[in-house]
């Protein structure tokens, strides 16, 4: 017999198998020697109370009876034929790894192109980045295979349930190699030094299958006839025919709208985030969160989630990572770019998370208008392009990014060392004299964020962080510190497609995909429209979708 219970205990409890034992068998009225086994099918944490924090758990018990393995039998991929039809999937992150295992599934081949390298030969321009503040355009935090999410927190979280089955790629991450707790906590996580092992066997399962994974392979241009894209030219050379064409090149790939916008492939402005990377010692978010002086060991880090309207403008954190690092995310020289992630123990001694304002075209545009005039004579290509354009141009945004990196880098300490304050400082204009120890490798520099951030941008984050401190007590410490910039927290453009079809309105093969085109945010959202443009790529060749 199975039942299905809910408990409510302490994180002491739930951590000992005797007693959470016990508590189940008190639960269902039956001695615990009848209880043959139980799965945990969701977790979650709750710390509203002051007095205590709870750990609230759906349990499936077997009673008198054999229990099942969570999964019968795993997700299965067959070697494909060999007159299977061809998909070219342009970037190996999340979205194109998870199309490439779709379309096994479905009987087509997957041809993945990846501008950077395999995860082995990655960690070595990584290293070199942090040590040495060295940018590899081609191998980064952002381009390599598993793309920015390899080296993201790992975080499975998402409210995009409409987008496709997020079960099925929770499934997938657990059957690669992921912990079983990602099949049932409320906000699942991997932890970044797990992920390279994972994508890996992602990799080698698509391989096996008879789909090619190719590295160095960067797309420099494309042939249209009628319509469609007839070949794919790649950077060594390499021309590919092409019959369906996912391009899932994510958020940094600025060549990749550069291309299409100059072959008048309709592409088109995209609000984005940007603000900054803030840094806490985590035992202080664990004081406020857990409402304590020491952190129940048997609790994780404390996370939290802040959003503030500071004169009609959103303020908000972003990607926060519990025991974690802020990472060097610039995909060129002569950038700043920071993001976070934490490993799979979340053990390190920083609470670290974005914290970003909203961006709007207009506002965007007049900044970059402003910049134009003060320094004409310095100013990138992009924003000239933007300037001489008469109408929005489709790259406004992605100059008004670009911009703001640049300035990052130039008010830095060089190579990737990054302007950074403490908050209370930053808050009030003032240059830090210290700095506190903080997590970012490459190292910090204390300065004033106000030469780096628009005005718009600082003056919101400075009423933002002072709220913040009013709704979590202990937030607004000059113990904390303030790092710029957060700046890829999406795709600055969309590359527009079809509602229905999926396919970009003016090329019909072209698929349009993941967080880089626009069509989502995270890990998970990413993979499942990865999986959903597959489904459309099968049925326009009369493949049926309905056994997946």
């Amino acid at each position: 017999m199975q039942k299905t219970i809910a408990l409510k205990l302490t994180p002491s409890e739930v951590a000992s198998q005797p007693v959470l034992l016990n508590a189940i068998s008190q639960a269902i009225a039956e001695p615990s020697s009848n209880i043959l086994g139980f799965h945990i099918l969701k977790q979650s944490i709750d710390a509203r109370s002051r007095q205590q924090v709870w750990v609230n758990l759906n349990i499936l018990v077997f009673i008198n009876e054999i229990p099942s393995q969570r999964f019968t039998t795993p997700i299965h991929f067959d070697v494909l034929p060999s007159n299977a039809k061809e998909v070219i999937i342009i970037g190996a992150g999340p979205a194109g790894l998870f199309a490439a295992l779709e379309c096994i599934q479905l009987g087509l081949r997957p041809i993945i192109l990846e501008r950077g390298k395999d995860v082995r030969s990655r960690r070595r321009d990584l290293a070199k980045l942090n040590k040495e503040g060295v940018v590899n355009p081609e191998s980064n935090y952002c381009f390599g295979e598993g793309g920015a999410g390899t080296y993201s927190d790992g975080k499975l979280y998402t409210r995009s349930n409409k987008r496709g089955s997020i079960d099925k790629i929770l499934r997938l991450f657990y059957q690669f190699g992921a912990d079983e707790s990602v099949l049932y906590q409320a906000h699942p996580h991997i932890g970044t030094n797990k992920l390279p092992n994972i994508i890996t066997a992602m990799r080698e399962q698509i391989e096996a299958s008879g789909g090619k994974v190719l590295f160095n392979k960067k797309l420099v241009n494309f042939t249209i006839e009628n319509e469609f894209i007839k070949e794919v030219i790649t950077e060594d050379g390499g021309h590919l025919k092409c019959e369906s064409l996912i391009l899932a090149t994510g958020h940094s790939a600025r060549d990749i709208f550069s291309l299409l916008y100059e072959k008048n492939i309709l592409i088109e402005a995209k609000p984005f985030a940007l603000g900054v990377r803030v840094e806490h010692p985590q035992n202080i978010i664990d004081r406020i969160q857990y409402h304590c002086v020491t952190k129940d060991p048997n609790l994780p880090p404390a996370a939290y989630n802040l959003v503030e309207q500071v004169s009609e403008r959103g303020v908000f954190s972003f990607c926060m990572c519990p025991g974690g690092i802020i990472a060097p995310a610039a995909t060129a020289p002569g950038e700043i770019v920071v993001n976070g992630w934490s490993p799979s123990k979340r053990d390190n001694p920083y609470a670290n998370s974005g914290m970003v304002v909203q961006i709007d075209t207009p506002t965007a545009i007049n900044y970059i208008n402003q910049q134009w005039k003060e320094n004409r004579a310095n100013a990138n290509p992009l924003i000239e392009k933007t300037i001489k354009s008469n109408t929005v141009h489709p790259l406004s945004l992605l100059a008004f990014q670009q911009q703001v990196e640049q300035a990052a880098f130039l008010i830095g300490g060089g190579l990737q060392v990054a302007p950074a304050a403490r908050l209370v400082d930053f808050c009030t204009n003032k240059l830090s004299d210290t700095l506190p120890d903080a997590s970012y490798l490459p190292g910090l520099l204390s300065a004033p964020l106000q030469k780096v951030l628009p005005d718009f941008v600082h003056k919101t984050l400075q009423e933002g962080f002072k709220a913040f401190g009013k709704k979590m007590k202990g937030y607004y410490t000059n113990d904390a510190i303030v790092v710029a910039t957060e700046s890829r927290t999406s795709s600055p453009v969309r590359i527009t497609r079809d509602a229905d079809t999926l396919t970009h309105p003016q090329i019909k093969n072209l698929y349009p995909c993941g967080e880089g085109a626009g069509y989502a945010g995270g890990i998970v959202s990413a993979a499942m429209d990865g999986q959903k443009i597959v489904h459309q790529i099968a049925l326009g060749y009369g493949l049926s979708i309905s056994n997946l």
